[in-house]
Order: structure tokens, then sequence, then C-alpha cells
């Protein structure tokens, strides 16, 4: 498999609870590391637009304000088919069918509390990476 990076975000409901270095260690005994990282206090406009591929969903005004509440940990993560093995580890979105030892089944608070982001195609990583990220933060 070919070396890949993803798009990694830790969620406020997890960064609240101090949950980071529990959350980074799944990552990174699942073999991804972390290239780019770093805590920010999303801004409504920066939220809208990032999610903004869901904004004539019914859930997007409650996931812009959760988004941010409070700050949240945007990282860019490496390894052997990252953006599968990333979402792997993060589990299903609705923590009731997310699998054992996954951190969605150990964190999440709900479906919308769910404590992590991931990629989920490499057109969308890029596009992702480069919302948060200049190329110079990207340092394997």
């Amino acid at each position: 498999m070919a070396i890949e990076r993803t798009f990694s975000i830790i969620k406020p409901d997890a960064v609240r609870r101090n949950l980071i270095g529990k959350i980074l260690t799944k990552f990174e005994d699942a073999g991804l590391r972390p290239i780019a990282l770093k805590k920010i206090h999303m801004t409504r406009a920066r939220a809208e637009g990032f999610y903004g591929v869901h904004k004539d969903r019914p859930f997007f005004g409650e996931l812009v304000e959760q988004m941010i509440a409070s700050p949240v940990v945007v990282q860019v993560l490496e390894g052997e088919g990252a953006i599968l093995k990333n979402r792997d580890v993060m589990g299903a979105t609705n923590p009731a069918n997310a699998a054992e030892g996954t951190i969605r089944k150990e964190f999440a608070l709900s479906i919308g509390e769910n404590s992590v982001h991931g990629s989920d195609a490499p057109e969308t990583a890029a596009r992702e990476i480069k919302f948060f990220f200049n190329d110079d933060e990207l340092v394997g």
C-alpha cells in the first residue's frame, strides 16, 4: 500500500475532555504519524467554509455550532493507506455502530459529538489539508 496523507480533526467534545493524547496514541499505534498538528479555535466563517458541502443538510447549523464552541486539534496524518486506516481507527459515525476499540466507540458522546473527523477520499484529504495548512507546515 502507498504512503498517503489524510486530514483529521479532534473535535471540541474530545478536546474539552482532555482526550487529545489518548486519541493521538490510537492513531500512532495504528501506524499513522502526525506530520502537522495545531490547536485552533475555529471561527464561524471558517467552520461554515470547511463544512460547506453540508450547508443544505438539516444538521449543518448544529455542526457549525459544535465546531466553534471550543478549540479543536487539526492535523495531517501520514502512513500506508492513511485515509482508510484513519477511518478504521475512528470507527462508524454513530458510536453505537462503531467497532470496539475505535475512537468513536470509546470516546464519542453522540452522533453529533463523535470526537473526530477524517477525510473520506484522496481528493477530500488534499482539499481539507490545504484548508488548514500551508505546505511549509507539513514536516514529515
